[in-house]
């Protein structure tokens, strides 16, 4: 599936229409996108309808637990003077009450079917890869795109739609998979969910392949693994450079001569005090029996340990623990004040 870029998102706000004049020019008109608080208004309509409308085989699922995939998830509508089977549930009662979030300034709700949290000791940021399974389909059932086996190809949770970096997050990764023999991977124990997300939360104005702009938008997910991006290769992880579902951080502001800013978690020198900040901080790891040997690592003054831990090929869990010192001690690490240029490197 290919996500539109939120940097890109925030510059597509319009849709042009091109109508020729008797004269053979052209002109531009510009429809400006729909007002977003009254567009989530009725949006919230649709997905209530659907959720009033639709059901799961939850028994089937609860009987399958923790092993279940998307494949396991049936989603059916109720027709006519049809009540739910038993079995089953009403989607409207098994999501709860809506998710209250807030982007693009504008206040957001969508809905959660909570299947299994996923029993991995990792859960990814808003800026990392994932390696996902899922199923994506309108309010009148359409799958537009799914992704039904692993493959060696992550997404970057930076490049996706909002409403995915909103929940994806709170869901871990598998607690194990095995090697088939035979070229595939089976997985256990991963995060599995549903997700029904208003337009805002999606591609909004967009129409993008089959979806319609304004689309309410479900999509049932099986997340795998994950790996901690460093988009900048700097050593500092994304996730720590200020890069959220509505910010970006920029601390040197050095856009000049760019079209976009370089933001910091695309900035080798956040500062911009000619030293690199991959040279104004310090790197390294400790390993352990367990996730939790590892977490109980002592840590010296600015040092922080990363929230990714990995096991390596000997079997032992491998964290790394990055120092970001503070030399004037203001609270601000020194890779990110341009008139401290210590270079721990040498």
């Amino acid at each position: 599936m290919k996500f539109k870029n939120l940097s890109l998102l925030a510059l597509c706000l319009a849709i042009g229409f091109v109508s020729c004049k008797k004269d053979d020019e052209s002109e531009v008109t510009v429809v400006p996108p729909r007002d977003r608080t009254e567009q989530q208004a009725a949006d919230m309509d649709s997905l209530q309808k659907y959720l009033q409308s639709h059901y799961y085989n939850k028994a089937e699922i609860e009987a399958a637990l923790p092993n279940v995939g998307i494949n396991d998830i049936k989603i059916l509508e109720l027709t006519g003077d049809e009540t739910v089977p038993d079995g089953y549930e009403l989607l409207e009662t098994a999501v709860g009450a809506p998710i209250d979030t807030t982007y693009a300034d504008t206040e957001y709700q969508y809905y959660v079917l909570k299947i299994n949290q996923g029993g991995g000791y990792n859960s990814p940021t808003v800026a990392d890869d994932i390696q996902i399974l899922y199923e994506g389909f309108t309010l009148g059932d359409v799958v537009f795109d799914s992704k039904y086996y692993p493959d060696s190809n992550p997404l970057d949770l930076t490049s996706l739609i909002p409403g995915w970096r909103f929940v994806i997050p709170k869901y871990n990764i598998s607690e194990s998979f095995a090697d088939n023999g035979d070229g595939t991977v089976s997985f256990s124990n991963s995060g599995v969910g549903v997700m029904f997300l208003p337009s805002g939360l999606a591609y909004f104005s967009s129409a993008t392949g089959s979806i319609a702009a304004y689309s309410p938008l479900v999509f049932k997910f099986e997340l795998l693994q994950m790996g901690q991006n460093d988009h900048d290769g700097d050593g500092v992880p994304t996730y720590l450079e200020g890069l959220t579902v509505n910010t970006d951080e920029d601390t040197y502001a050095d856009a000049y001569g760019y079209l976009y800013p370089r933001y910091d978690y695309i900035d080798t020198d956040d500062d911009g005090d000619g030293v690199l900040t991959k040279n104004e901080i310090t790197v390294r790891t400790v390993k352990g029996a367990s996730v939790e040997v590892v977490k109980s690592e002592p840590l010296d003054a600015d040092e922080l340990l990363l929230n990714y831990i990995a096991k390596n090929s000997e079997g032992e869990f491998v964290g790394t623990i990055i120092k970001l010192y503070d030399t004037n001690a203001n609270d601000i690490p020194d890779y990110l004040e341009s008139d401290i240029k210590i270079n721990y490197s040498l």
